[in-house]
C-alpha cells in the first residue's frame, strides 16, 4: 500500500534536520512539538518517528512506547502549567499519519467549552494565537525539563533534547 506523505512527514524530517522551531524534544517514539496554534496555552503534540500511518501499524512494543511517552507529555504539561487536566487525541483523519494531540486544559477556560473537545471552538479563534519561538521558548524549556525528570524515574524512559542541544535525561 502506497502511503501519502503529509504534514506529519514533513515536520517530521524538519525534526531530525534540526529545523523545526516548534520541537520540544526528542522521545522513545518520536518528537514532542508545540502545535502551531498556542491558543491553548501549551497544546503540544507527539509525532511518531518513524513515521506510519497509524497505532495499528506499530508493533505491540512500539504502540506501548508510543502511548507512555504520550502520557508522560501530559503529566510533564500538568507539572509546568496551570493546566486541571489533559485531554488526548489521536485522530489522523486529516494527516494519516500517526501523531497525537496532547491538550492541557485549564479552569480559566469558559465552562461549557472546558467540557467538550478543543476542536469545538470557533476556527477563528483556535487560529488566533499561532506559535511564536520567542514568546513560547521559556514554556519549551519548562516541558523539556519536566519531561526529563519524569523520563528519567520511567522504566527504559529518557528524552532526547531538542536537536541541538543535549542533557542527562536526553540522548
Amino acid at each position: 500500500m502506497l502511503h501519502q506523505r503529509t504534514l506529519i512527514h514533513e515536520r517530521v524530517e524538519l525534526a531530525r534536520q534540526g529545523k523545526n522551531p516548534t520541537v520540544v524534544c526528542r522521545m522513545r517514539s518520536g518528537w514532542v512539538v508545540l502545535g502551531d496554534s498556542q491558543f491553548i496555552r501549551g497544546y503540544a503534540l507527539l509525532l511518531a518517528d518513524p513515521v506510519v500511518p497509524g497505532l495499528n501499524d506499530l508493533t505491540a512494543e512500539a504502540r506501548r512506547v508510543f502511548l507512555e511517552d504520550m502520557a508522560l507529555v501530559g503529566d510533564a504539561l500538568l507539572r509546568c502549567t496551570d493546566a486541571w487536566r489533559i485531554n488526548y487525541e489521536i485522530l489522523g483523519n486529516l494527516d494519516p499519519a500517526l501523531h497525537a494531540h496532547i491538550f492541557p486544559r485549564y479552569m480559566s477556560e469558559p465552562e461549557e467549552k472546558r467540557k467538550v473537545p478543543v476542536w469545538q471552538y470557533d476556527k477563528a479563534l483556535r487560529l488566533s494565537v499561532p506559535f511564536e519561538l520567542k514568546r513560547d521558548q521559556s514554556l519549551m524549556e519548562a516541558l523539556r525539563l519536566e519531561i526529563e525528570k519524569l523520563s528519567a524515574h520511567s522504566p527504559g524512559g529518557n528524552a532526547q533534547a531538542g536537536t541541538s542541544r543535549f542533557s542527562a535525561g536526553c540522548h
